[in-house]
């Protein structure tokens, strides 16, 4: 049995919030703010496309390209169904569905290679490593001069005594 990819669900995640948010910016910025319960049906609309994407084995490139692009283009039947008036900026709709379809695509890839590179990296830390650390020898150096506190109590004791010749 194949374990399942920990990051498809936020590549899900991000697929449906993307979608939703774009195709909803989309009829924004063409016709002005679509109604609540258009919203609500792209939402869920956006939840079931990311589903289908979180538990697909592997789409690809192309595959994610699609996904958003029927995501946008049901998105659009959706919040036309619920009275989301087109008032004939069609072109500049169709153009801000289409960058959506790209930019949700590019975001989404970035972010799977991004969240692969780091865990690849982070991984190792925070399972440990198998092999036991090595032991670090450090060598000592030795030098002919004497040490300072030797050089400090020689100067310290005084070098003048009795007479060698007196009889003590």
């Amino acid at each position: 049995m194949r374990r399942p990819d920990p990051a498809a669900r936020w590549r899900g995640t991000a697929s449906a919030l993307l979608t939703v948010a774009l195709a909803v910016g989309a009829h924004a910025l063409a016709d002005g703010t679509p109604s609540g319960a258009g919203v609500a049906l792209a939402v869920v609309l956006a939840g079931t496309l990311g589903a289908i994407y979180a538990g697909a084995p592997s789409l690809g490139a192309r595959g994610l390209v699609a996904l958003l692009a029927a995501g946008q283009f049901l998105s659009h039947l959706v919040l036309a169904a619920a009275g989301h008036a087109h008032t004939g900026h069609q072109p500049l709709m169709f153009g801000a569905h289409a960058a959506a379809v790209v930019i949700g695509a590019v975001l989404i890839a970035a972010g799977d290679r991004l969240c692969r590179a780091l865990s690849t990296a982070v991984r190792p830390l925070a399972v440990g490593s198998p092999r036991p650390p090595q032991t670090v020898v450090i060598a000592a150096k030795t030098t002919d001069q004497p040490l300072q506190w030797m050089l400090l109590l020689l100067a310290s004791v005084p070098h003048r005594g009795p007479p060698v010749g007196l009889p003590s």
